[in-house]
C-alpha cells in the first residue's frame, strides 16, 4: 500500500506536458527543467493537452511511483498560462482532484 500521508509540497507543472513521459523523463523535468530535487515530502503533478488524465510523481524513499488519474467525465482546471512549477497548498490540491480551480476567486461558503 501507499502511503502518502507524508507529503508536505504539491508542485504543478504548470502549461503543457508530453504525458507520453515515463518516471525518468517527468524526473528530468523536474531536475533539469525547474531545478528542483525530488525527495519523499514532495508529488509534482503534471498534465498534458487532455485535461482529463494527469500523472504525478513521487520518491518513496527507495524508489519512485508514477501514480495516474483519468477523469471519466469532466476535466481538470489545470492552469495553462506559465511555464513554471508552482506549489499549492493541501487546500488547493484537493480542489484541483475535485475538479476545481486552484486558486478561488473567493470563498466558498
Amino acid at each position: 500500500m501507499i502511503d502518502l500521508s507524508n507529503i508536505k509540497n504539491y508542485y504543478i507543472a504548470c502549461g503543457y506536458t508530453d504525458l507520453r513521459r515515463g518516471i525518468d523523463g517527468l524526473a528530468q523535468i523536474v531536475i533539469l527543467q525547474y531545478g528542483y530535487e525530488i525527495n519523499e515530502n514532495s508529488l509534482f503533478l503534471f498534465c498534458g493537452r487532455r485535461t482529463d488524465r494527469i500523472k504525478a510523481l513521487w520518491f518513496s524513499g527507495d524508489g519512485f511511483v508514477l501514480l495516474y488519474k483519468r477523469l471519466n467525465n469532466g476535466s481538470f482546471q489545470w492552469p495553462r498560462s506559465k511555464d513554471e512549477l508552482k506549489l499549492l497548498t493541501p487546500q488547493s490540491f484537493r480542489w484541483l482532484m475535485e475538479g476545481l480551480e486552484v486558486e478561488q476567486k473567493k470563498d466558498r461558503k
